[in-house]
C-alpha cells in the first residue's frame, strides 16, 4: 500500500511538471519592431541621469510598450517617442536615420535648413529659440533667443516635440516655411523663412587696433562643432604673431555642440585649475582639468548673451571661475545637461541625457544661466554691426580691455 501511495505521488509530481511545461508562458522571441523598442530602453535604462525615470518603474514602462501591436517602423518610432516621453525631458529623444544622418553632418560642420537651435520649456511646454546660426536664413530674419515659435506653416507646436518641430522646418532648399514668432509681450507675427545651406564654419576673427597700446584679436564662435577647437587655437597663434594684447572671446548666440569642443577650448586660455565638474546618475562625480598648454595669458573679455548656451556655457564658467575672463553681455539661457548619442541597430540614433555640470566654483547653472560680470544691454543690430561701434556689448569689452592695459602699465 505504502509503494502504491509513492508510485500516486510521483506520478501526480510528474502531472503538475509536466501540467506546467504546458501552461507555463514560453518566452517569446521579439519581433524586429519589439527588439527595436527592447534596444532603446535598455540604452535607457543604463545611461539616463534620472535614475527614478521621472518617478515611474521603468520596467513595467518597457512592459507595457511591449504589448502593443507594432506592425511597421513608423509606428514603433511613435512608440519610443511616447515611451520617452514619459521622462519628461525633451532632451532624451529618438533620432530617425534622415535626421540622425542630419545632425552628424551638422556636427561635422555642414547643415541645411534655416539654422535655429531650439529648445522646448517643461514647464510651460512652448518651443524656444536658442539661438540663430550666424549666417542662416533665421540669422537674416533677425529671429532672437527666447522667441518663441508657436507654429510652423500654421501647425501649433504645443504638442510637437523638438524633432518633430525641427522635422516641420526642415525641407529642400529654395522652399519656404512659415514661423508663426512671440517675442516678449508682443503680438505673434509670421516670420517666412526660405531653407538653404547653412556654412557652419564655427570661427569668424578681425584684428582690431583701438588704440597705440591696445589691439585686440576678436574671435566669434558660433557653435562647438568638430572644427570649433582646432580652428580657435589656429586664431590665437596668429593673433599672437601679430603682437595683440588683448582678446575678446564672442559667445553670443552660441548654443553649444561638443562637450570637447568646450574643455578643449578651456585649455587653450588656462594653464591650471578646473574646467567642469560632471555628475552621473550614480552621483560619481569626474572633472576636466587646464593641463598647463595655455596659448596666451593676454586679458581676454566673453560676450554672452541668452543665446550663450552648454559648451558655450561651460566654457565661459570656467574661464570666469578661474578669473582668466570677465563675462560681459547678459545672463546665459543655462543648460546644465550633458547628452551622449547613441547609435541604433536600423540606422537610427538616440540622444540620452546622461550627466549633469557643474562649473569650478560648483555653480549648477541649469535653469539659472552663469551672470556676467557687466551686464549690458544690447539693442537689435544688423548682422555687419555686431564686433563695431554699434555694438554696445563689444565696446564694453574694448573699455575693459583698455583699463587692465592702464593698470598693467601703471607704476
Amino acid at each position: 500500500m505504502r509503494h502504491k501511495i509513492l508510485r500516486i505521488t510521483a506520478i501526480f509530481a510528474l502531472t503538475l511538471i509536466f501540467s506546467w511545461g504546458i501552461f507555463q508562458p514560453a518566452a517569446l522571441a521579439l519581433t524586429d519592431e519589439q527588439s527595436l523598442l527592447a534596444e532603446v530602453w535598455r540604452i535607457v535604462n543604463r545611461a539616463y541621469l534620472d535614475e527614478t525615470f521621472n518617478h515611474q518603474n521603468w520596467w513595467f514602462v518597457r512592459e507595457g510598450f511591449l504589448k502593443r501591436d507594432l506592425t511597421s517602423r513608423e509606428e514603433t518610432y511613435d512608440a519610443i517617442r511616447e515611451m520617452l516621453g514619459s521622462l519628461d525631458d525633451p532632451y532624451t529623444r529618438l533620432l530617425p536615420p534622415e535626421q540622425y544622418r542630419s545632425l552628424q553632418t551638422s556636427t561635422a560642420g555642414e547643415l541645411t535648413g534655416v539654422g535655429l537651435q531650439i529648445s522646448k520649456d517643461n514647464q510651460s511646454q512652448s518651443l524656444q529659440i536658442i539661438a540663430p546660426i550666424e549666417g542662416s536664413p533665421a540669422a537674416t530674419a533677425h529671429l532672437q533667443p527666447r522667441d518663441r515659435i508657436i507654429a510652423i506653416d500654421g501647425l501649433p507646436t504645443e504638442d510637437l516635440t523638438l524633432d518633430e518641430a525641427a522635422n516641420h522646418m526642415r525641407g529642400p532648399i529654395g522652399t519656404k516655411v512659415v514661423l508663426t514668432i512671440v517675442r516678449g509681450e508682443e503680438a505673434p507675427q509670421d516670420i517666412p523663412l526660405v531653407r538653404d545651406v547653412v556654412n557652419l564654419n564655427p570661427v569668424f576673427t578681425r584684428l582690431a587696433r583701438i588704440s597705440e597700446d591696445l589691439t585686440v584679436g576678436y574671435i566669434r564662435l558660433s557653435q562647438f562643432n568638430a572644427n570649433a577647437a582646432s580652428e580657435v587655437s589656429d586664431a590665437i597663434k596668429t593673433f599672437e604673431q601679430q603682437n595683440v594684447n588683448g582678446y575678446i572671446l564672442d559667445l553670443r548666440n552660441n548654443p553649444g555642440g561638443l562637450l570637447s569642443g568646450g574643455i578643449d577650448i578651456a585649455r587653450q586660455w588656462l594653464d591650471d585649475g578646473k574646467i567642469v565638474y560632471t555628475f552621473d546618475r550614480r552621483g560619481v562625480v569626474d572633472d576636466f582639468e587646464a593641463t598647463g598648454s595655455a596659448l596666451t595669458d593676454a586679458p581676454l573679455v566673453i560676450l554672452v548673451n541668452e543665446g550663450t548656451a552648454s559648451a558655450s556655457e561651460i566654457l565661459a564658467g570656467a574661464l570666469q571661475d578661474n578669473r582668466r575672463a570677465q563675462l560681459v553681455g547678459s545672463k546665459t539661457f543655462g543648460k546644465g545637461l550633458i547628452q551622449s548619442l547613441f547609435d541604433l541597430s536600423d540606422g537610427s540614433g538616440l540622444i540620452v541625457t546622461v550627466a549633469k555640470y557643474k562649473t569650478p566654483a560648483n555653480h549648477d547653472i541649469n535653469r539659472l544661466g552663469i551672470r556676467p560680470n557687466q551686464t549690458v544691454p544690447l539693442a537689435n543690430l544688423a548682422r555687419d554691426q555686431v564686433g563695431t561701434e554699434q555694438d554696445t556689448q563689444y565696446q564694453a569689452a574694448i573699455d575693459l580691455l583698455s583699463q587692465s592695459m592702464v593698470m598693467a602699465s601703471a607704476p
